[in-house]
C-alpha cells in the first residue's frame, strides 16, 4: 500500500488526505496546532467563505499571481465539486452576494468538522501538536520525514501543505518555505497580501472607525492607474481596510516594494455624474440658502467626513449657503468625486489574509503538483506561490491543489 504524509492540517493538506485516501493510500497528516484547520477557524468572520459559485472560467480574473499554473488543478477539482463534497457529507452549503459561498450554519467549524469526520472514518491518521522538523530523502527522492519528538516516520509520498506566513498565531510559520529551501527549491519573494493598507495623511486616522459602502477606489502610480474597483472600506488608526482596500493591497504590494509613489483616490458618489451631482448640489442649495455649509455636507457625506471636508475645503463652518460660490462649488464636487490620500505602505503578515510568493511554481508539474526536482514530493495550498482577491477564491485554490496533490500522490 502507498504510503502518503500530509504536512498541515489546513484546507489543502485536508482535501489533500480526502483526495489520497479515496485511492486506498496509508495516510497521515501531521499538525503542529492543537486542532485542525486553526485558520480556518477565522476565515470570512468565522463563517468561512469556502468557495466562489461563478463559472469557474471567471476563476482566472481573480488570480493575482499564476493563474495560467492553475488550469489543471481548478479544472480537476472546481467549486462545484467543492459544494457537492460538503452537501454530500452533511454541510449543507448558501450561496450570498457576490456569488460567495458559506456554509448554512455560518460557522466555520462545521466546514472543519466535515472533512475531520470524513478523514476519521475513512481511516486517516491525524496528529496533532507534533511538527516535521526535516524532509528526509534519498538519491532526490521523499523518503520520510523527520518529528520534533525526534522520531523518524517513513513515507512513499509527502505533500507539503503547511501555508504562509499570514496569521502566524494560527502557526504559520513558513516551515514549508524552509524545507522547499533546503532541498534546493527556489521559493519567489513573499510579502503580506490582502492586506490593510497604511496612509501619510493625518485626516484619514481622524477618519477611523467610519465604513464606507458603494465607493470606488481608485489607485494611481504617478498618474497611471493600477488598481479600481468598487465596493466597502473601512477608515482605521493607520490607514485604510476593508475589502476593497484588502484586494488593492494583493496588486499593488510590488509596486511598493519597487519604492513607486501611490496615490489613491475615493469617489465617494460613483453612481452620480459630475453634472447630476452638481445638479443635486444646486437643488439643495437654491432650497435651503439661509442655512450653513454643515446643512448641505450633512446630506452628502457621513456625519464623521463633515469637518474633514471643511477643512480640506478651507471653507468657513459658518458660511451661508447664498454665499456659496461657483468656485466652491466645484472644489467640493471635485473632493466627493476624488477623495484623496498618499499609501505608504502594507501591513504586516499578522493582518494579512494570505501571502503573496512562495514555491515557484516553475518547479512544480502543474498536472500533478509534484516537484521537478525530488520524487514524490508535491505542494499544495498557501505555500506556493499562487494568490488570488477575496471573495473565497483563495480557499478555492487550496482544494483544488490540495485535492490534485492528494490524487496524484496516491496513484
Amino acid at each position: 500500500m502507498n504510503k502518503v504524509i500530509i504536512i498541515g492540517g489546513g484546507v489543502a493538506g485536508l482535501m489533500s488526505a480526502v483526495a489520497a485516501i479515496s485511492n486506498n493510500s496509508e495516510v497521515t497528516i501531521y499538525e503542529g496546532n492543537e486542532k485542525l484547520g486553526k485558520k480556518m477557524y477565522i476565515t470570512g468572520k468565522g463563517r468561512c467563505n469556502l468557495t466562489n459559485a461563478c463559472d469557474i472560467s471567471e476563476y482566472f480574473d481573480n488570480i493575482v499571481s499564476n493563474d495560467k499554473f492553475l488550469y489543471s488543478a481548478l479544472y480537476s477539482f472546481t467549486n462545484d465539486d467543492v459544494i457537492k463534497f460538503f452537501e454530500d457529507n452533511g454541510c449543507p452549503i448558501k450561496i450570498e452576494r457576490g456569488n460567495r459561498a458559506f456554509p448554512v450554519s455560518d460557522k466555520s467549524s462545521d466546514i472543519i468538522k466535515t472533512l475531520e469526520k470524513y478523514l476519521k472514518r475513512n481511516g486517516v491518521k491525524i496528529v496533532l501538536n507534533t511538527r516535521v522538523e526535516s524532509v528526509i530523502t534519498k538519491e532526490e527522492k521523499v523518503s520520510g520525514v523527520k518529528l520534533d519528538t525526534g522520531n523518524v516516520d517513513r513515507c512513499d509520498r509527502l505533500i507539503i501543505a503547511t501555508g504562509g506566513k499570514s496569521y502566524q498565531a494560527t502557526g504559520s510559520t513558513g516551515d514549508g518555505y524552509r524545507f522547499a529551501k533546503d532541498l534546493g527549491i527556489n521559493v519567489t519573494p513573499l510579502r503580506p497580501s490582502l492586506v490593510p493598507l497604511e496612509a501619510k495623511e493625518d485626516y484619514i486616522r481622524m477618519l477611523q472607525g467610519l465604513s464606507l459602502r458603494n465607493v470606488e477606489l481608485t489607485i494611481y502610480n504617478n498618474k497611471k492607474t493600477v488598481y479600481k474597483d468598487f465596493g466597502e472600506m473601512l477608515f482605521t488608526h493607520f490607514g485604510v481596510s476593508g475589502p476593497l482596500v484588502l484586494s488593492a493591497g494583493s496588486r499593488i504590494g510590488k509596486l511598493l516594494e519597487d519604492g513607486s509613489n501611490l496615490n489613491a483616490a475615493i469617489d465617494l458618489k460613483p453612481a452620480l455624474s459630475y453634472k447630476k451631482l452638481e445638479d443635486r448640489i444646486i437643488r439643495e442649495i437654491d432650497a435651503n440658502k439661509n442655512k450653513e455649509i454643515k446643512y448641505l455636507l450633512s446630506g452628502l457625506l457621513p456625519a464623521k467626513m463633515i469637518n474633514v471636508f471643511i477643512d480640506l475645503l478651507n471653507f468657513n463652518k459658518h458660511l451661508k449657503l447664498n454665499e456659496f460660490t461657483k468656485n466652491n462649488r466645484t472644489d467640493l464636487i471635485n473632493l466627493l468625486k476624488a477623495f484623496p490620500f498618499t499609501i505608504t505602505g502594507l501591513r504586516g503578515f499578522s493582518e494579512a489574509i494570505i501571502t503573496q510568493g512562495g514555491i515557484d511554481v516553475s518547479e512544480i508539474n502543474p498536472s500533478t503538483m509534484e516537484s521537478k526536482k525530488i520524487k514524490g514530493l508535491y505542494f499544495a495550498g498557501e505555500v506556493i506561490d499562487i494568490d488570488a482577491l477575496t471573495g473565497g477564491y483563495n480557499l478555492q485554490l487550496a482544494f483544488s491543489t490540495g485535492h490534485l496533490a492528494g490524487e496524484s500522490a496516491s496513484i
